[in-house]
């Protein structure tokens, strides 16, 4: 498979377990802030330059996969 730049996201921890997903590749013109994934509370996806990795649409409880 074939993976662009545009697929590479930091992932970030907090203490409360929580954790957030920023674009390695996008990043807001003047702040220079990061692009952020974020679901709304109706489960739609939020452009990235809305979110802010203090919002709770950016945090995402990690699951293990077996």
């Amino acid at each position: 498979e074939h993976f662009t730049p545009e697929c590479k996201f930091k992932e970030c921890v907090f203490e409360n377990y929580y954790v957030t997903y920023s674009s390695i590749l996008y990043r807001q013109t003047q702040s220079g802030r990061a692009w952020y994934i974020g679901i709304n509370r109706d489960g739609q996806v939020m452009k990235g330059n809305r979110v802010k990795k203090t919002k709770g649409a950016a945090h995402f409880l990690p699951k293990l996969i077996e």
